[in-house]
């Protein structure tokens, strides 16, 4: 591919109809306050040339050239080609110059951001709320190019809504507890909580994300035990696994009035008290009971 480096006015150029990078409107705010203050771009846009119709549209750039032209600015720089290209051809270089790109080492990124003495600067630099949190938590070795691909969601719980989210996520903790192993989620996990989200905002028609988080919270609870199949075959009667399965699963709550709790509680006392369960392992008085019922005919 022939390229060449052409100057002109940005208002010249054809932004995408479609552009799958978006930019929070706090991001861009910031980028055309740093546009402005530098009076130019300091990266350059991509341009192709259809030399057909004299049409130069911005296959990647677009927010800085759309920036540059909020700012005021009246000559940019970019980078052109003026090659036959197909739309298949646009499309790869608009997306690849979206997702191929590195990540940052915290422990280097923090290093940096720390010598940077002017707090306009700062602002300059451009790293959002997020990041800049995770860079006051680092106190760990830096993990260097094993850096994962994150999404972060950050959720608000407003006092009335904090004790039932906390309740419920306490219960996703337990039952995941009782896997063999616990897995960072997926990337592709965040879009799915993104269209869960959006699938409970639709059903109860809520644009509130917190009561439309607090809808799948619920529906989770409600549907809590039938993680049984998680570790219970039903057609060999076998476990799947050899970990811990929660009570949850099994009892369809995880808690009981407290007068049948003491009459239990006693019989736990008495069985610990005569040898017929462990103590460290009081559970077992479950399967004792469970092992007599099973023997007695129907």
């Amino acid at each position: 591919m022939k390229t060449e480096i052409r100057t002109g006015d940005p208002r010249s150029l054809r932004l995408l109809d479609l552009n799958a990078r978006f930019m929070r409107h706090e991001q861009y705010q910031q980028l055309v306050a740093n546009v402005r203050r530098d009076e130019a771009l300091t990266s350059t846009p991509f341009v192709w040339h259809d030399v057909e119709t004299g049409d130069r549209i911005v296959l990647s750039g677009n927010h800085r050239t759309k920036a540059s032209i909020e700012a005021g600015i009246d000559e940019i720089t970019w980078l052109e080609t003026s090659d036959a290209l197909t739309e298949s051809q646009r499309l790869a270089i608009q997306l690849s110059h979206n997702s191929i790109a590195g990540e940052d080492d915290l422990a280097i990124l923090k290093s940096l951001y720390e010598r940077i003495d002017d707090l306009d600067l700062r602002q300059y630099a451009g790293l959002d709320d997020a990041t800049l949190e995770l860079l006051a938590d680092l106190d760990s070795p830096s993990l260097g190019e094993a850096n994962l691909s994150f999404q972060t969601l950050a959720i608000v719980f407003l006092p009335d809504d904090l004790k039932d989210a906390q309740a419920v996520i306490r219960e996703a903790l337990g039952l995941a507890a009782s896997s063999d192993a616990v897995w960072v989620a997926a990337l592709r996990q965040y879009d799915q909580t993104m269209a869960a989200l959006d699938l409970a905002s639709k059903s109860a028609d809520v644009t509130n994300v917190a009561t439309a988080f607090g809808l799948i919270l619920e529906s989770f609870k409600d549907h809590a035990a039938e993680l049984v199949d998680a570790w219970f075959d039903r057609d060999t009667g076998e476990p799947k696994h050899h970990g811990m399965a929660p009570l949850l699963t099994l009892f369809h709550t995880d808690a009981m009035p407290t007068k049948s709790a003491a009459i239990v509680e006693k019989a736990l006392q008495q069985a610990v008290a005569r040898g017929d369960v462990p103590a460290e392992h009081r559970h077992k008085a479950l399967e004792l009971w469970a092992r007599q019922y099973l023997d007695t005919p129907a």
